[in-house]
């Protein structure tokens, strides 16, 4: 008796609930970390591929090859997919609108090919004109949503990202960081948007995708409870 009465008594749900809070934070974090590595590597293969098609040029004595000069680049594409991964799911939280087509990796994986497949045919396909080039690849682009969104949020953020990124591109390529073979729109490749645009929908599914994880262990926990 003494023994009991000894013991403290803490509420039911304190333990179960500073868990979940902990277990959140984590899984957000460790979502973030993938999503930035997955980012620098895109970054990486992406970039080499515009390279070697002679489409960006950095300055030569800056640049002395992909890993050396442009260090900033990979880094600021992994924070950058970190933000859109984490922001996907988020969005669809917040609008009630939960993403539930083709929610498998298998899925993922062949919208990530896709997304790769629409840069290389930006790098290394022969076009007549910037006009149909940009015109095949805002077609991939948007097929590549339907393919493997199909959801108003994703459109909407896929067109933001796109704008967003390419109002950047525009201002880097301004105060001379680095330029465009050719630029027809503004300092930049007309066609980069739909890059972009492609780009957020393939980090974003990745990032639902991710997150689904965290959702099994809170059903699980809500379940137990």
């Amino acid at each position: 008796m003494a023994e009991n009465d000894a013991m403290p008594t803490l509420p039911k749900k304190c333990g179960p609930y500073i868990s979940s809070v902990t277990s959140h934070g984590m899984n957000l974090v460790i979502r973030g970390v993938v999503l930035f590595f997955i980012g620098v590597f895109l970054a990486l293969v992406l970039n080499l591929l515009q390279i070697q098609r002679n489409v960006t040029l950095f300055p030569p004595d800056v640049i002395t090859s992909i890993f050396s000069s442009a260090w900033w680049v990979p880094p600021c594409c992994g924070t950058a997919s970190a933000v859109i991964g984490l922001l996907y799911p988020c969005m669809d939280r917040h609008l009630g609108e939960p993403h539930k087509f083709k929610r498998e990796w298998s899925s993922v994986m062949r919208c990530v090919a896709v997304f790769v497949g629409i840069n290389h045919a930006s790098a290394k396909v022969d076009f007549a004109n910037n006009i149909q080039l940009s015109l095949t690849l805002a077609a991939l682009s948007i097929g590549l949503w339907w393919t493997f969104d199909r959801s108003r949020s994703g459109f909407g953020l896929g067109v933001g990202i796109a704008f967003l990124a390419t109002l950047v591109s525009q201002l880097l390529v301004y105060n001379g960081v680095y330029q465009y073979t050719s630029p027809d729109f503004l300092y930049v490749r007309s066609w980069l948007p739909c890059i972009f645009f492609a780009g957020g929908i393939t980090m974003g599914n990745i990032g639902r995708q991710l997150a689904m994880y965290e959702c099994k262990v809170i059903a699980e926990k809500s379940h137990e409870d």
